[in-house]
This record gives C-alpha cells, sequence and structure tokens, in this order.
C-alpha cells in the first residue's frame, strides 16, 4: 500500500505545483491590455519597405502611410515603377483603392478583401487590422516559453464577434516589453492560416517596436512576405485632408 500512497502523493505533488505556478500568471485580459497600450498610439507616420520572396523572384516595394488611430490610414506606394503612385484609403471598415495605370478608384469589399495585396502573403484585410486586441478577443494565458532569450507568457485567443479575419489566434508576448514576438492565426475550423514573427524590437518614444515583420501564408507557396518599418514616428499632427477620397486623385 505504500507504493500506491507514494505515486499519489507525487502526482499530488506535481497538481499542486503547476497550479501555484499558474496562479502566478496575469491573466489574458491583463496582457492584451498591456500590449494595446504599448503598441497603440493616437496616430503614427511610417515609411516601410514589403519584400514578397516570391519561387523564382523577390520584390520590393516601398511606401509611406498615415493612419489615425484604428479607423483611418492612407498609403501612398512609392516605389518601384510598377507599382508607384498606387494609392489606398481606409475609412472606419472601408477601402479604396487608386490605380494611376487606369486612372480608376475601386472599393474593396467583401471577398476581395482576404485577396493577396499585391502578390504578397498580407491580404487587404491584414492591412486594414489595426483595432486593439482587447476589444477584439478573449484570452488565456496558458503557459510560459521563451523566445530569443525572451521570457513570454503565451495567450490563446478567441475572436468575441463572428465578424473577424482570424477567429483564433496564439500569442508569444514577451513578459517584459509587452509585444509579441510571434503569432499564428487560424481559421475557426482550428485550420493554421498565417505565421508571424516580429524582430529587431527597439525603444522608440517610449514604447516597444518591431522594425520587422515576416508573414507566411501557410496555404501558399513562397517563402513568406518582410515588411519592415524604416521610420516611424507616433502622435504626429496629420493634416485632415489626407482621410479624403479626393486625396486618392492628387
Amino acid at each position: 500500500m505504500k507504493k500506491p500512497m507514494a505515486v499519489f502523493m507525487l502526482v499530488v505533488s506535481f497538481s499542486l505545483v503547476a497550479q501555484t505556478l499558474k496562479a502566478q500568471y496575469p491573466s489574458g485580459e491583463v496582457v492584451l491590455e498591456r500590449i494595446d497600450r504599448n503598441m497603440s498610439s493616437r496616430n503614427r507616420i511610417f515609411t516601410s519597405q514589403m519584400l514578397i520572396h516570391g519561387r523564382r523572384v523577390s520584390r520590393t516595394i516601398e511606401s509611406k502611410t498615415w493612419a489615425v488611430g484604428d479607423e483611418k490610414a492612407f498609403t501612398t506606394y512609392l516605389a518601384p515603377a510598377r507599382e508607384k503612385g498606387v494609392k489606398m484609403l481606409k475609412l472606419g471598415d472601408k477601402l479604396w483603392m487608386y490605380s494611376p495605370a487606369t486612372d480608376r478608384t475601386i472599393k474593396i469589399s467583401g471577398h476581395m478583401l482576404r485577396q493577396s495585396m499585391m502578390g504578397s502573403d498580407l491580404s487587404f484585410e491584414d492591412m486594414m487590422e489595426d483595432a486593439r486586441l482587447q476589444y477584439r478577443y478573449n484570452a488565456v494565458v496558458t503557459h510560459a516559453e521563451t523566445i530569443a532569450g525572451r521570457p513570454c507568457w503565451v495567450l490563446k485567443l478567441s475572436a468575441k464577434t463572428e465578424n473577424i479575419a482570424y477567429y483564433m489566434r496564439k500569442l508569444w508576448v514577451d513578459q517584459k516589453r509587452n509585444i509579441p514576438l510571434r503569432e499564428e492565426l487560424y481559421a475557426r475550423s482550428g485550420k493554421l492560416l498565417k505565421k508571424l514573427e516580429l524582430n529587431n524590437v527597439s525603444r522608440i518614444q517610449g514604447r516597444w517596436f518591431p522594425r520587422q515583420l515576416l508573414f507566411k501564408d501557410m496555404l501558399k507557396k513562397g517563402q513568406g512576405t518582410e515588411f519592415r518599418i524604416v521610420t516611424i514616428q507616433f502622435d504626429q499632427d496629420i493634416p485632415k485632408r489626407f482621410f479624403s477620397k479626393a486625396v486618392l486623385r492628387k
């Protein structure tokens, strides 16, 4: 009888240790609030490079974006010549795109939002998504892991609403800097749709922010898309003229 009792006590001890460690985890809601506080801003202005790694060739697209919260964003593409002059305007849940080649402005909506943007691993929906996580997801901290030497909380997120691009997400969040270092994005069925890595994290105007984001669409071939933040400024004065449809043709 002593041996079964010893095994029982060992199991109980491991269970108590696990419960104690779990009790030391912050709540998912607290971690999401910390992420949003660190990464969200009143507005931002940034220049970027998007490196699209195809199966045969790679190309780089340069752009500049003015964004206010998660409601308004205007992007103008600077290079290469093929994309130069293309402009995008987001107002709430609406998105327009102007092409100088056709001198036409089209509204991107419905199933078009899920299409690849300029052949990259990002969809138009990905480019529009900038709302705070705590408003869109419920979260649970499941355990802790180390990513590139950084202690992280591992979170499982489930959507609060039906109308959302990714119903489930898994995040590895830097415990000290309150920034995700890795993400997995899932459909409602549980199918893995995309992976995201956030690298070159640096301190910018009092917040931690990534300079490099690596996107991989798991449903397509290729080496993924690298998004580089070249310059970024937070909480700047942005003229209202950037958020009118008239700016698309200027």
